[in-house]
């Protein structure tokens, strides 16, 4: 099998790497990065195809119409598009557009719960739809079914899991997340609590585990940063002590001296657990859909902020496990149904995807790769299409709301 991989960020080109290593050797393998304004720094790409153990020497970065020449040229027998949900849209559309084309598989990059409409819309067209848990799969079946949608999924272990090497650690690892929470006021007491379990326990260390350094981007913006934050409070006169430190090393550089870990909501719970490292998933901003920690009720793992600054770390109950990420090897099927996808193309009966329909032809396509490309996107259509799309987009918001008002 030859299989294409394309990704755009630091969590979708590790996912990507990852996801490739874990193919059977025989595979031949290749990674791309498609060109978006949130491409990974040099450190980023390097750790990241690091889970995968792949070469950084080898990984090519080509604008979007170079990317599907690529895939015109090589014909691979699959791609996998592990990328953010418009570019994601965009992509899938021209590669199923292309004579003979390969199977297309597609994915999320960690935990995928709540399951959401737009992340089943924007790859609806894909043959195959990689999640995580068995959760995963019954609540996006579901969601699929309600849209009338004909998602095809199938169960694959995150590939990035590792476990325990070495003795336990002695630090207390925040994995911070760019989106949750997201207000200001609340970043500010996470904060206040890692200061709080730093000066009870100073022997021990407090990391602020970062996904990115100033000037590197992220699959989601970041506003009011951890780093940026402690800086605030150190020119107010706040005395930030020694043994608290800002890291932005890879998470299994991290884990490797964890005594246990912290989080709003990670993928990292997932890594950690996978070690052996217990666990805090601080529940003080409440459980919901925004904080993206509904999947953690009823694992025993939630605590406040007593807990961090005691450090009573948590594991997770054995009956939450096998429904969450924790399932045995065997019961993942994605490299099955990736095979048998294959062979049907060989043999000329892949099924059909349908187009996803919308109206406004071209006008609408060049709208949707300028909005989901940015400046990446240099084309004429793209600029025309975001210059007649904007002021006109703006008036059918501004007409459904007057219609609810008028509703209401």
């Amino acid at each position: 099998m030859r299989i294409i991989a394309i990704a755009d960020s630091d969590s979708y080109l590790k996912w990507a790497a990852a996801t490739l290593g874990a193919l059977p050797t025989a595979a031949d393998r290749e990674l791309l990065l498609v060109e978006t304004p949130v491409l990974p720094s040099e450190t980023q790409r390097r750790a990241a195809l690091a889970v995968g153990g792949m070469d950084p020497s080898r990984l090519v970065c080509l604008p979007l119409t170079g990317v599907v020449e690529r895939i015109r040229r090589e014909r691979p027998d699959a791609v996998l598009v592990a990328v953010r949900g418009p570019v994601a849209a965009v992509l899938i559309r021209l590669i199923a557009e292309l004579p003979d084309r390969p199977v297309i598989v597609t994915g999320l990059p960690g935990i995928s719960i709540p399951a959401t409409r737009k992340a089943l819309a924007f790859r609806r067209q894909a043959d195959l739809f990689l999640l995580h848990s068995r959760r995963e799969i019954r609540d996006f079946t579901r969601l699929s079914r309600v849209h009338g949608w004909t998602h095809r999924f199938a169960l694959a272990s995150l590939p990035f899991l590792e476990r325990r090497s070495g003795e336990p650690g002695d630090a207390l690892v925040f994995a911070a997340q760019a989106i949750v929470p997201r207000e200001r006021e609340d970043r500010l007491e996470v904060l206040r609590m890692l200061l709080a379990a730093a000066r009870a326990d100073p022997a021990r260390p407090v990391v602020i585990k970062i996904r990115a350094r100033v000037g590197e981007q992220q699959t989601h913006a970041e506003r009011d940063s951890y780093p940026e934050l402690l800086d605030e409070l150190a020119e107010q006169g706040v005395e930030i002590p020694a043994n608290l430190r800002v890291s932005s090393e890879p998470m299994s550089s991290a884990l490797d001296r964890a005594q246990g870990l912290l989080t709003v909501s990670s993928t990292a719970v997932i890594e950690a657990i996978a070690r052996g490292i217990p666990v805090i998933v601080l529940d003080t901003f409440g459980v919901s859909d925004a904080l993206i920690n509904p999947v953690f009720e009823h694992s025993g793992l939630f605590g406040g902020e007593d807990d961090v600054i005691a450090r009573r770390f948590r594991t997770p109950h054995p009956g939450w496990l096998d429904d969450n990420y924790s399932h045995a090897p065997e019961a993942d099927d994605w490299t099955r149904q990736l095979d048998a996808l294959v062979a049907a193309r060989a043999q000329g009966v892949l099924p059909a995807r349908e187009p996803v329909r919308a109206s406004g032809g071209v006008l609408r396509r060049a709208w949707e790769r300028k909005r989901a490309f940015g400046d990446s996107d240099r084309s004429v259509s793209g600029a025309v299409a975001l210059a007649v799309g904007t002021p006109a987009r703006a008036t059918m918001v501004m007409a459904r709301r007057l219609a609810r008002r008028y509703e209401g």
